[in-house]
């Protein structure tokens, strides 16, 4: 047996192989209520050891981009309560990525058409996805937002709290913090995008207090055996920057170590781009921090993504490198993808004209062997 095929325990959440399905965004939730056609895309993958979903902002505040669903109304959760008894009565089990976009948004999509909040109040040179009035999407320049007050960031903290909350309330087996790829988390960590002179900014310390605050609440809340987190070190996306990611991280990484994770998801290089991509003045050593971790007596699953193939995941368990390796747009297309690992078959190609949309076509319509054969 390749060890990437055997179960392990990532936290509480024991899962049947370590192939994860990477959260993905498809933009076929309107109004933010995944529906009946996003249970079946999802039950389609449940033999993944463990299905990330896509990113679900926790409040209307957290919502940055069309379509895409939430964690805040009674619709959309018993929207997601259909998708996880999917997953389920499929063995599979699914963790949901908790998301407040912070700049990334536009007016548009904020409460009574506010600005959207962020640690500073300087604009991303970043787009987000507008749905038209003739059902069109096309996507616009973001809005311009504005910096928290320090009274605000308790109520941001306790919507983490009450989503978290929420998501194990509709059937998730955990959930997975967003503080990756530019989003508010990740505007408070990096110093390119926190340009705050209170507690919350300045020093690593002042500006990862943000995170370990949500962190606090959520552990508290359901139990880090079920509580996961998701970094990308050096990602550009949502205009984020930071010229020194290393300490940074390490430091983080250090601090995620007392809480006992179920696991922490580390994005290598830039996100569905390219993996040596750098931020600074050299290379990040993903192998340095993975070691800072465990030093610092973390336990955590170590889970790695970002354009693995089958054979980059075996060498990558084998060597204790990971625990367990998230696979993205691969799921999409290929909803057995386990089995095709399993049997070294062909993909399905991907199109890529059709990852964001309506209905199932380029969805749930992706062919398994059985069905090829």
């Amino acid at each position: 047996m390749i060890k990437l095929f055997e179960p392990t325990k990532l936290g509480d959440i024991a899962i049947a192989n370590r192939v994860v399905m990477a959260p993905l965004t498809r933009n076929r939730s309107p109004g933010a209520v995944p529906n009946e056609i996003t249970a079946t895309y999802y039950k389609q993958r449940a033999s993944a050891g463990l299905i990330i979903s896509e990113a679900t902002a926790i409040s209307h505040q957290g919502q940055g981009y069309a379509d895409v669903p939430g964690l805040y109304t009674k619709e959309a959760l018993d929207g997601w309560k259909k998708v996880t008894d999917g997953v389920h009565s499929q063995g599979g089990k699914i963790v949901v990525q908790m998301w407040h976009v912070g700049r990334i948004s536009h007016n548009s999509l904020q409460p009574n058409g506010g600005k959207p909040v962020s640690s500073t109040s300087r604009i991303a040179g970043a787009k987000t996805f507008l749905v038209r009035d003739d059902g069109t999407g096309e996507y616009v320049p973001t809005s311009e937002p504005r910096a928290l007050d320090l009274s605000e960031i308790p109520g941001i903290v306790e919507d983490y709290r009450k989503a978290a909350r929420a998501a194990i309330d509709a059937g998730f087996d955990g959930v997975e913090v967003h503080a990756a790829n530019g989003y508010l988390i990740d505007q408070f960590l990096r110093s390119g995008t926190n340009d705050r002179t209170d507690e919350y900014g300045g020093s690593i310390e002042n500006r990862a207090r943000f995170l370990f605050e949500v962190m606090d609440v959520i552990v508290k809340e359901i139990g880090a055996g079920r509580t996961g987190i998701r970094l990308s070190p050096v990602t550009p996306s949502g205009d984020s920057t930071d010229p020194q990611p290393q300490p940074l991280f390490t430091y983080v990484v250090e601090g995620l170590a007392r809480y006992g994770l179920s696991y922490i998801h580390i994005v290598e290089g830039e996100t569905g781009g390219a993996r040596d991509f750098r931020q600074g003045d050299k290379p990040f050593d993903y192998d340095a921090l993975h070691a800072a971790y465990k030093a610092a007596g973390g336990k955590a699953g170590w889970m790695v993504n970002n354009g693995y193939n089958r054979q980059m995941a075996i060498d990558a368990i084998d060597s204790g490198k990971a625990d367990v390796v998230a696979f993205g747009k691969p799921f999409i297309s290929n909803p057995d993808l386990v089995e095709r690992l399993k049997l070294n078959a062909p993909l399905n190609a991907l199109d890529t004209s059709k990852i964001y949309g309506k209905g199932g076509i380029g969805y749930t319509d992706y062919p398994t062997l059985e069905k090829v054969a």
